[in-house]
């Protein structure tokens, strides 16, 4: 149990919720968005697939800016609050796998706080 959780709580609807940041940005912002590189297209290939894999007790969501557009598409999975970085439906079919169906980590699409805005990515 955590810290945040107490034993009054009622039982869980979900075990897991995915957040997939589809927040769009205007053209030329230099943050950038998820949205602009693919994040609705893989939200939706994320749920249909979930659904394919069973997965009834994990909901994949529409979020709003998650706040790491230049690392993005960004995910993050609770309750574990593990980001993701997913660029692909092969990345997607990764992240459900290993991480929901297997309860594992995908390390390299792992997002840390550490992480920058790639080099060959940063505008100046």
């Amino acid at each position: 149990m955590s810290m945040r959780e107490k034993p009054s709580d009622p039982e869980p609807y979900y075990e897991a919720h995915v957040f997939c940041c589809t927040n769009r940005r205007p053209a030329g912002h230099p943050r950038g968005c998820c949205a602009d590189k693919g994040s609705e297209e893989l939200r939706d290939y994320m749920k249909g697939r979930a659904k394919e894999l069973g997965l009834k007790k994990v909901r994949v969501n529409i979020a709003g800016c998650l706040d790491r557009c230049e690392l993005g598409p960004t995910v993050v999975v609770y309750p574990e609050g593990v980001w993701y970085s997913v660029a692909t439906k092969a990345d997607v079919d990764e992240v459900l796998q290993t991480h929901l169906v297997q309860g594992g980590r995908v390390d390299r699409l792992m997002l840390r706080t550490t992480d920058k805005l790639p080099k060959d990515r940063v505008k100046g």
